[in-house]
């Protein structure tokens, strides 16, 4: 019985030491696994060499980037982003389409690789993207009834002569315009641009402010025989400045798609990719950087 009872207690203290063993590779497997990283997501660029699909993320707000037939990207900024994409070697892109409000955070979160909405350039995105040159300035049109027949090239113009002024509800030109001095009770304030187009069209307001590649295309699509664009426009607020965006981690990207922006904006290939857009000369980038709009 005394010898029986030695050889089950050396083989409980085998069987526990084994499990004592076990354990600690465990331990050790798992400290192990905890100081290796996780396979390094590929780059934008490693993409491009590698042949795989580029995800462009942008919400449908014409002309400037939203989804045709089959979610074909269409828009004068997609238009862009497909020609230069092609300079650095593929022409496989998909289309992501999503709120404006959830275009940074899908950046953030992996499911596209671009921003490709027209996002300006402003410090508090600067702080969550990286964006590239500025693909244009964008500046307030005046539209007018056909003929601008009280001549109105300015706010201080409407001010002086005291007329009635239209914008959106919410649009910069609101507090814009009463900087400038234009009575509470002559500024209109409607919903969007097509409205602000009506109202100068009925005669309710004598000119309007809003988005002008908007208000231009608004008057291309038929209303030309009864406003226009004022020109010469001064205008007191200044230009956004819409910008490609990519992930902070995406330096290398920012830095490729910059050296092809330097030979591609203002060129005959591009004027003919976002002409049919309303895309424009007077579009153009004015040669503002982006590190002082990001500080501004």
């Amino acid at each position: 019985m005394k010898k029986w009872q030695q050889l089950t207690n050396r083989s409980v203290d085998l069987g526990n030491a084994i499990v004592r063993g076990m354990a600690a590779l465990g331990i050790a497997a798992i400290a192990v696994a905890s100081f290796v990283d996780p396979a390094p997501a590929q780059s934008l660029l490693d993409k491009i060499k590698n042949g795989e699909t580029i995800r462009i993320g942008f919400s449908s707000q014409a002309p400037w980037a939203y989804p045709g037939e089959n979610n074909e990207p269409l828009g004068f900024v997609n238009a862009m982003t497909l020609d230069i994409l092609k300079k650095l070697g593929t022409t496989k892109v998909e289309s992501v389409v999503t709120e404006w409000g959830s275009l940074v955070p899908g950046l953030q979160a992996g499911r596209f690789d671009i921003i490709t909405g027209g996002m300006y350039i402003l410090p508090e995105r600067c702080r969550n993207v990286l964006f590239t040159d500025p693909i244009g300035a964008v500046t307030e049109g005046l539209v007018v009834p056909r003929g601008n027949p009280k001549g109105l090239h300015s706010y201080e113009d409407i001010r002086d002569k005291g007329l009635i002024y239209v914008t959106g509800a919410g649009y910069d030109s609101v507090p814009t315009a009463k900087k400038v001095g234009i009575p509470d009770d002559k500024i209109m304030q409607v919903a969007g641009d097509p409205e602000i187009v009506q109202a100068v069209k009925v005669g309710r307001a004598d000119a309007g402010g809003g988005n002008y590649l908007s208000i231009k295309g608004l008057i291309e699509k038929g209303e030309g025989d009864f406003i226009e664009l004022a020109d010469p426009f001064t205008s007191p607020a200044k230009p956004g400045y819409p910008a490609f965006a990519f992930s902070p981690k995406e330096q290398a990207a920012v830095d490729a798609f910059n050296a092809v922006l330097k030979e591609y904006l203002g060129s005959d290939e591009m004027m003919t990719s976002v002409g049919k857009y309303g895309y424009d000369v007077k579009m153009l980038p004015d040669g503002t950087p982006t590190a002082n709009l990001c500080k501004a």
